[in-house]
Order: C-alpha cells, then sequence, then structure tokens
C-alpha cells in the first residue's frame, strides 16, 4: 500500500467515524470465510456496516477525528474489524446472537455518543443500551399517564372538582 492510498484510507476511516456515533470494535480472527459470510449477513440484516481495518490506520484515523475515543486505541492490537450502526445496541445484539454458534466475534471496545466501553464483559450491558427511539416511547408513556389519571378522574367524577379531587385522591391512597 503506497503512502497516498493509506493516507486515503485514514481520510476514508475518519470521515466515517465523523459519521457515526456508534463505533463497535471487535476481534473476529479465526472465522472460516463461510462463517465470516454468515456474520456479515447478520450485519446487514441488523443495519450495521462492518468492516476489516489496519489498526495502525485506524488508529490515526482516530487521531485525526474531532471525537474523544479515550482509551478506545489501547484495545488496537490483533484482528480489528469495524463495526458502525445508527443504533447504539445493534451491534452487540449481533455479537451475542452470532456467539451462541462461534466463539467470535470478540468485543474489543466501544464508542456510543461520547461514551467508551472498553472489553468483551461489557457486552450485557451493551445489548441493554435503549435506543433513542425506545426512550423517547418510554418517555411519552411517563408524560401520558398523569394525562390519563385526569381524564379517567374527569369522567368519572361526573366533572365536578370536588368529585375529581375525590377520585384521585382515592386512586393515590
Amino acid at each position: 500500500m503506497t503512502r497516498e492510498e493509506k493516507s486515503q484510507v485514514i481520510q476514508d476511516l475518519t470521515a466515517q467515524l465523523a459519521e457515526n456515533s456508534v463505533v463497535y470494535l471487535a476481534d473476529i480472527s479465526g472465522l472460516d470465510a463461510g462463517t465470516t459470510t454468515n456474520l456479515r449477513r447478520a450485519c446487514f440484516k441488523a443495519g450495521v456496516k462492518l468492516s476489516v481495518v489496519k489498526n495502525t490506520l485506524l488508529e490515526k484515523a482516530m487521531e485525526s477525528s474531532d471525537k474523544d475515543f479515550g482509551e478506545l486505541s489501547g484495545v488496537l492490537k490483533g484482528n480489528t474489524s469495524l463495526m458502525f450502526s445508527e443504533t447504539g445496541n445493534a451491534p452487540a445484539k449481533v455479537i451475542k446472537e452470532f456467539r451462541k454458534k462461534a466463539d467470535r466475534p470478540i468485543l474489543k471496545g466501544a464508542f456510543i455518543e461520547e461514551a467508551v466501553f472498553i472489553g468483551d464483559d461489557q457486552l450485557d450491558a451493551l445489548v441493554e443500551i435503549k435506543s433513542k427511539e425506545e426512550l423517547i416511547g418510554d418517555i411519552i408513556g411517563l408524560l401520558q399517564s398523569p394525562a390519563k389519571n385526569v381524564i379517567s378522574a374527569l369522567k368519572s367524577s361526573g366533572g365536578t372538582i370536588a368529585g375529581i379531587v375525590k377520585t384521585l385522591s382515592e386512586r393515590e391512597g
């Protein structure tokens, strides 16, 4: 690979890191061609982009990036695959599901919305991370709950203030 080619790869990786707020680093070494193809298919179905990168080029791209990847560059040893996703837990779910049939991929680390996770022991925590849409749904549900109580109180109390207060106080007690 020429110096110009390396420079281009670093620029491309830096752009990908800038565009994505969810970046996973995994080790898929030792997987045969068929298993790797199955992993790529599983990633594609889950909306995860998977690519193998050279550690030195990725490290330079991380340094060139505006983001603070913290200790993530410390895991750049051996075989490294990049996983990009729109959803914070999608790559973790793919890894966990895939490991039911194989011993890899092994999670090296992850960068999710400015938070850095290091090590394969973080996989279960990453699977539990809720997506932005799930959090918004939870918040809407919480916000609707008091409104539903007031509306049902209005319906059951005959619409008078005294009836509403009585109905609401009975529910809380």
